[in-house]
């Protein structure tokens, strides 16, 4: 399997699954080319012309070329210097990494990771929140996002792999959707009256039962397992945390329970205010969930070796 198809059946597989829907998918793509077409000719050498194909501007190839052959990949949740140095190992050993995955953005993908924050706004909104109220409130946290990353030093971990000359690439969003879509289903299927059935569901899943083993299992932080779950809404892509004044108008909306991979102290607290009860499922143990389902789906024939936090379950 050549590096290009890998990222291009990623991104594809995200689209499909992206909770907002196909149709806002294809509006994002349609914006990028309007984009794109009223730039002016000296500008449109500075456009990333990803953008017209791929909606996830924190999923990208990174480093080497589309062309190459790759049999055995190396996978991890955050790939920086010393994962990069660790292929080098592997390499000198004599298992040949000819692809390093990783789920964080890194380079350029993580320097634009606000740009799919706003995908949010439709997520909300399929919850009951009014779209003018959801898009009022990701504005000013997508900005402050924006400002947070501009100082960061985000080239570090490519600049290792093209000196070592291992093709990198990260796919966020589409893992981050992945996720989102396998919890949100099982929970609208199974109607958990309590949040402690919210816990028995996720504690049956894998990936969360390693991540219990490992004492950082799912937990509630707002509420308590005796309260009712009411409406579940998993909360788990769209870059990184959104608003933490989104809590008053998913109460308003109807959501009992949130379930999500890390919270704010700040956002805890909005949530308790609000009255909404609030279960971590964990960070890592659901990037692994997210990156498993779409492996699955991506990398039939191609050996995986787990780094970084990444462990393999495949459900095929």
């Amino acid at each position: 399997m050549k590096l290009k198809e890998i990222y291009e059946k990623a991104v594809k597989r995200g689209m499909e699954l992206d909770p907002r829907g196909r149709e806002e998918v294809e509006e994002d793509l349609r914006k990028a080319k309007r984009e794109f077409e009223e730039l002016k000719e000296e500008d449109r050498r500075w456009f990333d012309k990803e953008k017209l194909t791929n909606p996830y501007a924190d999923t990208r190839i990174l480093y080497g070329d589309p062309a190459t052959e790759v049999k055995r990949v190396m996978v991890g949740i955050d790939i920086e210097i010393g994962e990069v140095l660790l292929a080098d190992r592997l390499r000198e050993k004599g298992q040949g990494v000819d692809l390093i995955i990783a789920h964080h953005p890194e380079g350029r993908a993580m320097a634009a990771l606000h740009e799919v924050m706003d995908m949010q706004s439709a997520i909300l909104l399929k919850q009951g929140v009014p779209i003018h109220v959801a898009e009022d409130l990701m504005a000013e946290r997508i900005k402050d996002v924006e400002r947070r990353l501009l100082p960061a030093n985000h080239t570090r971990a490519v600049d290792a792999a093209r000196l070592l000359d291992i093709p990198l690439m990260c796919m966020h969003t589409p893992t981050d959707n992945a996720v989102s879509s396998y919890l949100q289903k099982i929970f609208d299927e199974k109607t958990p009256r309590y949040v402690s059935d919210v816990l028995d569901i996720l504690h049956d899943i894998p990936e969360y039962g390693c991540a219990r083993s490992e004492t950082v299992g799912p937990r509630v932080v707002v509420g308590s397992r005796k309260r009712r779950a009411g409406k579940v809404f998993v909360d788990m892509t769209g870059g990184t945390g959104g608003s933490k004044k989104i809590y008053e108008g998913l109460s308003t909306a109807g959501v009992g329970t949130v379930v999500g991979m890390h919270i704010s102290e700040d956002h805890r607290k909005e949530a308790q205010k609000h009255h909404i009860n609030v279960v971590i499922a964990g960070h890592i143990a659901s990037d692994n969930l997210g990156v498993n389902l779409l492996l699955d789906d991506v990398l039939a024939g191609v050996e995986i070796i787990p780094c970084s936090g990444f462990r393999r379950f495949s459900r095929k």
